[in-house]
Order: structure tokens, then C-alpha cells, then sequence
């Protein structure tokens, strides 16, 4: 699997906005040019190894965290990411959220979407 940086980007910039910080700011604590997180959170350019290292601390996340739809072992990210996106739903929400993927598991595995191994 090659590495997203469409879904990269969009998850550093996610994050940042999340965190209400700049790119301005990004970019002072990483050591680079605001021009090149602009460039990374809209896949204009790749992101090193060690920068994305310095990204992801100064976001307070995991490099997983950001890779997740470029590594195979991304369930635990996406779990998170299902725990932050419902963190603030009420009991009837969280009920219809449930309900809604249940609903749409069982029609992927009927359609034979599953892709698991």
C-alpha cells in the first residue's frame, strides 16, 4: 500500500484546526516554512519522516495517528477516531450512530465489501 498523503494532509489539518493552531504556528515549532504545511495538508508536497515525527508531537498525536489509512494496522486509530467523533453525542445519538453502522456492516458483507484478510 502506498502512503496517502491526500488523507495525510487532511488529517494534520483536521488535527491542527481541532487544536486551534496556525499553520503559522505549525510551522515555527516544526522548523519549516508556513508555505510547507500548506503544501502537506493539501498533498502538494511530501512530508519527511522526521518532520511528520515533529508534526505529530506538536499535535499530540501519534505518526499512526496520522498514517492510519496508509498502514495496515490502522484499526486502532480508526477506533479512536469513532471514540472522538461520538465523545460528545447524548445516549439517543450515540443509539442512532450505532444503529447506522451496524446497518451498513451488514450490507458491506453482503455485497462482499468486506476486504479483510
Amino acid at each position: 500500500m502506498e502512503l496517502n498523503y491526500d488523507a495525510l494532509g487532511e488529517r494534520i489539518h483536521r488535527l491542527r484546526k481541532e487544536k486551534g493552531i496556525t499553520q503559522s504556528f505549525l510551522a515555527e515549532r516544526v522548523g519549516i516554512e508556513p508555505s510547507n504545511i500548506s503544501h502537506i495538508e493539501r498533498a502538494a508536497s511530501k512530508v519527511g519522516l522526521g518532520t511528520l515525527v515533529k508534526i505529530a508531537n506538536v499535535l499530540e498525536c501519534s505518526v499512526d495517528d496520522l498514517l492510519c489509512d496508509s498502514i495496515i494496522c490502522e484499526r486502532e486509530a480508526f477506533e479512536n477516531d469513532l471514540l472522538k467523533i461520538t465523545a460528545d453525542c447524548s445516549q439517543k445519538e450515540l443509539r442512532m450512530i450505532t444503529d447506522l453502522v451496524y446497518a451498513m456492516k451488514v450490507s458491506m458483507r453482503k455485497r462482499e465489501y468486506d476486504a479483510r484478510p
